[in-house]
């Protein structure tokens, strides 16, 4: 070949690669593409509401777990302070059907302790309050909002281990916005 001859053949193998260069994707490419972008905006969009069902869940375990702290306080209250006698210190019915003790039997709702002070049992006040921050963001200030504990429940099991000592179980009931969820807290209590 001559020199125009190899130049001309250059420059049509050129321009076919640039016209196949320039034609760009198939639809099959933009469309398999697109099923792969949407895949991961969706997998992100199922992690974000994941995260939040989370964050809510863990206010509501956070407030089962206080009012599971202050139950198993209340019996221990009645020891320290000799407002019950030890024999006192049971549930109503209990395990026997008739332990003869002052705190109620099954879930209860979260009230005010009544005037013995204890909670969970006959004299128990009104529905407690959660009170939660107003408008301008503040806790303490006169635009604060209360609330009635709905959807939570409290149960004081309390079980004899031996003659001198007693498991005290606390179970703490209350929904979520996509689920119950329960929160235990166990101890024990020895007569001192």
């Amino acid at each position: 070949m001559d020199g125009l001859g190899l130049e001309a053949l250059t420059r049509v193998t050129r321009a076919m690669h640039a016209s196949r260069d320039a034609s760009g994707f198939t639809l099959i490419e933009i469309t398999i593409a697109m099923i792969m972008v949407m895949v991961g905006v969706l997998a992100i969009a199922g992690g974000i509401a994941l995260g939040a069902r989370q964050v809510t869940g863990s206010q509501d375990q956070l407030l089962a777990s206080e009012r599971a702290a202050e139950a198993a306080e209340s019996v221990f209250k009645a020891r320290d302070s000799h407002v019950l006698t030890w024999t006192q210190i049971h549930n109503v019915r209990g395990a026997s059907g008739h332990d003869g003790g002052v705190f109620l039997d099954g879930p209860q709702p979260i009230k005010e302790a009544g005037s013995d002070g204890l909670i969970n049992t006959a004299d128990d006040g009104g529905l407690m309050m959660l009170v939660k921050p107003g408008p301008d963001g503040l806790l303490g200030s006169p635009d604060d909002i209360s609330l009635p504990y709905f959807g939570f429940t409290r149960e004081i099991e309390i079980r004899d281990v031996s003659p001198t000592l007693r498991q005290i179980r606390v179970i703490v009931r209350y929904h979520t916005s996509t689920a119950p969820g329960t929160f235990i807290l166990t101890t024990y209590l020895p007569n001192a």
